[in-house]
């Protein structure tokens, strides 16, 4: 496959795209202090609404799929998104692909080191054997990185062959492979081919000790959901296309996916920890229905304000996630609020005790943007 210009349609956009911060703000706002917010409230009330949704923020044991499944996945695809206007705005701008290449490839190894220092707090001498290297921005920097790649050699038709290509390719060997022992087909954590392979490739220990939900092997399909934020990310870029047609094509893309994902579930199922390729189609449908609500809210009608509190969490979003291994938030919550959570008493003092917590985090967060202090990778 030959090296090819992207159409001459995708012209830099002059401004940021506002609805893509605040949509990852919305997302890593449940990894924050969010979920502890709703599970306590199912706790003190019993009402059905906050039970619900209480479930909904614990990930299944194996098959099937919640809504606490789609934070991992949404943020990967937002990588992609952004890759158009970061990458592809300097490829524009005359920046060798080889050297776009290396920023790529730098990015995505950052990312893989990062998520090292967070799994192992720290890179404090350890044996290998101790160390766990699958992790949540492992997993982000490589399918975003490899993802990348394909977009960087790759005419935009070609990068729809290759989302294909991934998920499918990966179904079939999961389907016809196994472990040792296992028939073919077997889905089972310890019969399944992607946990096998990871047993052994990967050094260092595995999440669960047979399986790691972050595992090498299915980073493949995950590249398929950078693919997809990138196809997205080339959609929005487009300034031939009307804003309501964009709005429009994620929408009626993402239902299509999500109805795939539900018939292919049928023989392949959604899986988060295997990363299955029901799995991919599934959330990147709910992935663009997401990003057609926010796009079409906040850059479209222009409703900003209300956006604010996820745009202060979504400029620094990498930052949140890695700042909790080094500052102990829940000593200043019971420092600055010890006293309001003891007055109150009772069941709800914890759900008090929960938003207080979210509380001084977004003051953090809101602090460096104040500062314009943000991290970038």
């Amino acid at each position: 496959m030959t090296a090819t210009s992207h159409p001459d349609d995708l012209q830099e956009t002059p401004t940021r795209l506002q609805s893509l911060d605040a949509l990852r703000g919305f997302d890593m706002v449940w990894i924050m202090g969010l979920e502890p917010v709703f599970h306590e409230l199912a706790k003190a009330t019993h009402w059905p609404v906050f039970e619900w949704m209480s479930t909904q923020l614990i990930h299944p044991d194996w098959n099937g799929f919640r809504f606490y499944d789609l934070i991992f996945p949404l943020f990967l695809f937002m990588a992609g998104v952004s890759t158009p206007f970061s990458v592809g705005s300097a490829l524009q701008k005359g920046v060798s692909r080889n050297k776009l290449l290396l920023r790529v490839v730098k990015r995505g190894l950052i990312l893989v080191l990062l998520g090292i220092i967070y799994n192992n707090d720290g890179l404090h001498l350890t044996p290998i054997s101790e160390l766990r290297f699958g992790s949540v921005l492992g997993r982000i920097g490589l399918a975003y990185m490899f993802a990348g790649i394909v977009y960087l050699y790759a005419a935009e038709r070609w990068l729809i062959f290759w989302f294909w290509s991934f998920i499918i390719g990966y179904w079939l060997i999961l389907m016809f492979g196994s472990a040792p022992g296992f028939p073919a087909g077997d889905l089972t954590m310890a019969g399944n081919f992607a946990s096998y392979a990871d047993r052994c490739l990967m050094p260092g220990k595995l999440y669960l000790g047979i399986h790691d939900p972050e595992g090498l092997f299915s980073t493949i399909p995950a590249i398929s959901t950078g693919l997809l934020g990138i196809l997205t990310g080339l959609t929005l870029k487009k300034t031939g296309l009307p804003q309501m047609k964009k709005v429009w094509r994620m929408v009626m893309v993402g239902v299509i996916l999500i109805a795939l994902a539900w018939i292919w579930n049928l023989v392949f199922p959604i899986n988060k920890n295997l990363w299955t390729s029901s799995f991919v189609l599934n959330v990147g449908g709910i992935s663009l229905l997401l990003m057609a609500l926010f796009y079409y809210i906040i850059d479209v009608k222009g409703y900003t304000k209300w956006a604010f509190f996820f745009k202060v969490i979504g400029m620094n979003s990498i930052l949140i996630y890695m700042i909790k291994k080094f500052i102990d938030f829940n000593f200043a919550n019971s420092a600055l609020f010890g006293w309001l959570h003891q007055l109150l008493g009772g069941p709800f003092n914890l759900v008090v005790a929960a938003c207080t917590y979210l509380l001084i985090k977004w003051m953090f967060l809101y602090f460096m943007y104040q500062k314009k202090v943000f991290l970038r990778v």
